[in-house]
């Protein structure tokens, strides 16, 4: 009978397996599923800023610096979103704002958003994004939604033009301090309009309203009024 050999991993007529520690050949057979990340999204406040600065800083290579984060929040407090984990802290931003520059048609313009990696593919920039739409449409009757992102930044213009339908309106030369090209891009708030009737329970006069965007305008002016 050929005796087997005081090594692990052979004999003199058969190769035997190491005999691994029970946790790691457990790791084989059992993957651990991640854990559940549960965010929540509210508007920002002044509170805040140090966390929402503190996250651009490590996600943006565009900086600002206090006074513009307490401009927005001061000027538009329904637009700026956070996103909030478990604990209490700031895990992504929306920056949003409200354009001067057109009176006649009133529209939106997001100045910044980050999520920091700990919480990407999850959705998060997403919804900041909805839900800071949606408050432009229904505090400031918003026809439609502005950005400027990098010709470069594939994962923004895959989430901005095939999840959020933006399109590209102009290519602004050198428009940041590197000297990179921008898309300008827009968003038309149309559903957003219409969403926001359905939520103040006028699906009536949403049936009724073609796409004709002045008719969503009248019908949510008139909504709003009777609201308050």
């Amino acid at each position: 009978t050929p005796q087997l050999s005081t090594s692990p991993l052979t004999t003199s007529h058969t190769t035997l397996l190491p005999s691994f520690p029970h946790s790691f050949t457990h790791s084989f057979s059992h993957k651990k599923k991640p854990p559940k990340r549960m965010v929540s999204i509210r508007c920002a406040t002044v509170d805040d800023m140090n966390d929402m600065q503190h996250c651009n800083l490590l996600c943006l290579p565009e900086n600002y610096n206090m006074r513009y984060y307490l401009y927005h929040i001061i000027t538009w407090p329904q637009l700026s979103q956070v996103a909030i984990d478990e604990k209490g802290r700031v895990v992504g931003y929306v920056l949003a704002k409200m354009d001067d520059e057109d009176i006649e048609v009133p529209h939106g313009h997001i100045t910044s958003l980050a999520v920091k990696r700990t919480h990407r593919r999850l959705g998060i920039a997403e919804k900041l994004m909805d839900q800071a739409s949606r408050a432009m449409v229904e505090v400031y009757r918003a026809h439609y939604c502005s950005l400027h992102v990098r010709c470069g930044n594939r994962a923004a213009l895959h989430l901005y033009r095939d999840k959020l339908k933006f399109s590209v309106s102009e290519v602004e030369k050198k428009y940041y301090a590197d000297g990179e090209d921008a898309f300008a891009m827009k968003r038309d708030l149309t559903e957003c309009r219409k969403e926001a009737l359905q939520w103040y329970g006028a699906d009536d006069v949403v049936n009724k309203v073609n796409k004709d965007d002045e008719s969503v305008t009248k019908a949510l002016a008139q909504l709003k009024v009777t609201a308050n």
